[in-house]
């Protein structure tokens, strides 16, 4: 099967320039590719690189050297090379991203939150607010809470909405940064579940997780990182 993703010698460095302009390398000639349906977990030291990946792979950084390609409207876009208008657009269209914490405006309830990747696309507001409930219920968060804003809940359940807005638009690719951190055992089985789902509809996915039974229960393959030489 061809991948949906494919990372291609793609090495990154950060300049300090508080620290005299030293250069710190992150990531060097990493060679990776994805599947249609599988999850990959990237695993490694604290350190050694994974959440930079994952940014690289949303288009929140560039590398130095290397290509990072995805399927994107029936065509194969390098991100690398792709304008911010093009980046954007696979934004909203194939990569989802969850990361460890929640960013929300304020004043805005969660239900809204969790809608709001697939009105961005145009679904019609009822249809979004349908997927969203549907969502925060299955990973039982409470319904009195659903009109509230989330910059009050508890990690746990801000947690709990960034993976319901994370699955909401059903993306072709998902980035995952540790989706399970802050949850009991109970709601880990849940995003479990998601994850498992997502895969059997055909999305590919890349994640980061520091639960060893978790990684072993939705991983289909593990891609290990190693320090830099540099570092």
């Amino acid at each position: 099967m061809d991948s949906f993703l494919k990372v291609i010698g793609v090495s990154k460095a950060f300049t300090l320039h508080t620290q005299g302009g030293a250069r710190i390398t992150a990531l060097d000639n990493v060679e990776m590719d994805v599947r249609a349906g599988e999850c990959v977990a990237l695993y490694g030291p604290s350190g050694v690189g994974k959440s930079t990946l994952l940014r690289l792979l949303y288009g929140n950084y560039r590398p130095q050297t290397g290509s990072i390609s995805v399927r994107h409207n029936g065509r194969t876009v390098d991100l690398v090379e792709a304008s911010p208008r093009v980046i954007l657009d696979v934004r909203k269209h194939t990569v989802g991203y969850v990361s460890q914490f929640l960013r929300v405006i304020p004043r805005v309830p969660a239900v809204e939150v969790v809608a709001e990747p697939l009105l961005a696309r145009g679904c019609p507001h009822d249809e979004a607010i349908d997927r969203a409930e549907e969502l925060l219920d299955r990973m039982r968060l409470p319904s009195s809470l659903w009109s509230l804003s989330p910059v009050t809940f508890s990690g746990g359940e801000q947690q709990r909405v960034n993976l319901a807005r994370g699955f909401a638009a059903r993306f072709p690719l998902m980035l995952l940064d540790e989706p399970t951190a802050s949850l009991d055992r109970t709601n880990r089985d849940r995003v479990v579940k998601l994850i498992d789902e997502a895969k059997s509809e055909g999305a590919a996915l890349v994640g980061i997780f520091h639960d060893d039974d978790i990684r072993d229960r939705v991983s289909d393959r593990v891609y290990e990182m190693k320090p830099c030489q540099a570092n």
